[in-house]
């Protein structure tokens, strides 16, 4: 894996885990739907996951949760765009995690540094974009069909392997435009278009998709895999979420993204003191 990534303005050594804050300005999102849906709102809570160690704010204005249905691109640019705005001198990363190629021209024009593109560059008019703009972070992310219908009796003949090969394909797709090797990311899309096990089964091997030398991004925090495993409800899924991470990172992963910063923070610090160690005080 290459040791650095490139996103915009930024750029990011993988010696240790990056990690992404969420940042949803929406009012139905599954962990936190309208409590973030205001500008005001989403800026302060923009605020402060950058106060707690966030390196990278991921801004979206279009749920995706199983079952969620479109907005429109006004209705998106107008959640999205007064944040970005907001926040593009905060000293972090600016994340814009849309799959409309107009969003993604709006962000990168008011100064985000990264797309995160849910349907894996699909669109030919997002990946020109990409290409066009020369210097920001992508994320290529897998799911199978789309929000409405992406959980009914998704089918691999092997999730591990066939989430890889798409991937891959993505990536070398938007490298033969001229995208830098070095700009793209992976993500194996748990909860999109997967049953529980083969959530899991992508976390378990998920040193097969960071052997293939891009970095990968991992996104479980509070998502129904957690519940359906613990039996907690979407507001006590800390631990499982943080146990699901560090598996993340024990496998590789390179880029986490949560929604609580500050205690993916402390159990990364201890996770990595275990690993490396720590000088004496």
């Amino acid at each position: 894996m290459s040791e650095k990534w490139l996103c915009g303005r930024f750029e990011f050594t993988l010696e240790r885990p990056i990690l992404m804050g969420i940042v949803n300005v929406t009012p139905d999102s599954f962990s936190d739907g309208g409590e973030h849906a205001t500008t005001k709102q989403a800026i302060a809570h923009a605020v402060s996951l950058v106060a707690a160690g966030a390196q990278i704010l991921d801004i979206g204005g279009e749920s995706t949760r199983p079952g969620a249905m479109p907005v429109s691109v006004e209705d998106e640019l107008n959640r999205v765009l007064p944040v970005v705005i907001a926040m593009r001198d905060s000293g972090v990363a600016i994340s814009v995690d849309t799959c409309k190629p107009q969003v993604m021209q709006a962000a990168l024009e008011a100064g985000a540094d990264m797309l995160n593109d849910v349907t894996g560059f699909r669109d030919a008019d997002s990946r020109q974009i990409a290409a066009a703009h020369q210097t920001c972070g992508l994320c290529v992310m897998h799911m199978q069909g789309e929000p409405r219908t992406m959980q009914r009796a998704p089918h691999y003949d092997d999730v591990v392997q066939d989430v890889k090969s798409y991937l891959l394909e993505q990536a070398h797709l938007l490298e033969s435009l001229g995208i830098h090797s070095s700009r793209i990311s992976l993500d194996p899309g748990c909860g999109f278009g997967k049953t529980l096990a083969q959530n899991y089964a992508l976390i378990k091997h998920l040193d097969q998709l960071v052997q293939a030398g891009y970095p990968v991004l991992l996104g479980v925090s509070r998502k129904s895999m957690i519940g359906n495993v613990t039996g907690q409800p979407v507001t006590q899924r800390l631990a499982g979420s943080i146990a699901a991470a560090l598996a993340g990172v024990a496998r590789g992963a390179a880029i986490i993204r949560v929604h609580d910063v500050i205690e993916t923070r402390d159990a990364l610090n201890v996770w990595n003191a275990v690993e490396q160690g720590v000088q004496n005080q």
